[in-house]
């Protein structure tokens, strides 16, 4: 079986601090996703990042940890929050997954260079066939230790490479939803 797995789609990454971002079609991506997974009744988990810190922008208590509209969990959908990058570590993914007979995780979300990369990495060193579906997530520009500015698409260009046939494929939510499922 196949689970939707939305990382972060938090209001956080609406701040500016984050610096420029690419694919700003993500998201209308991921709702297509979410659709069609809750049109198939298919599993669908979102997995939501935290800090207890009131300075992060996903303190537990401030407007940044709010879901992004149209992405918002429904009543039978599982959710997990997380403190870290991968949504593997301090949660219970990855024996949910294997409880509910899970083989198969389809990852969409934010960011491609942080909590998409870790969580696909866990996930495919964990055995899962995993997706990432490259159009519904997005990355930031990135300045490298020494003083280079990356811009965001080819940081998400990168990480998505990185990714590609070590830890999962990486797949357009067309390709997913037309060759794949």
């Amino acid at each position: 079986m196949q689970a939707l797995m939305l990382v972060d789609a938090q209001c956080a990454f609406h701040d500016e601090s984050w610096g420029k971002r690419n694919n700003h079609h993500a998201e209308d991506n991921m709702r297509t996703l979410l659709a069609v997974w809750r049109d198939m009744a298919r599993p669908v988990i979102h997995v939501h990042h935290t800090s207890e810190s009131p300075d992060s922008l996903f303190y537990v208590h401030g407007e940044g940890v709010t879901v992004q509209e149209g992405l918002e969990p429904q009543e039978n959908e599982t959710v997990f929050q997380k403190t870290v990058n991968s949504a593997f570590i301090g949660t219970d993914l990855e024996r949910w997954l294997r409880a509910n007979g899970i083989g198969t995780v389809v990852i969409a979300g934010l960011t491609t260079q942080h909590c998409i990369s870790t969580t696909a990495r866990m996930s495919g060193n964990l055995g899962f066939h995993t997706y990432v579906v490259s159009d519904a997530t997005a990355a930031f520009e990135l300045r490298g230790a020494d003083g280079t500015l990356y811009d965001p698409h080819t940081v998400h260009t990168v990480s998505l490479a990185t990714l590609h046939h070590e830890f999962a494929r990486v797949i357009t939510t067309e390709e997913l939803l037309t060759n794949v499922f």
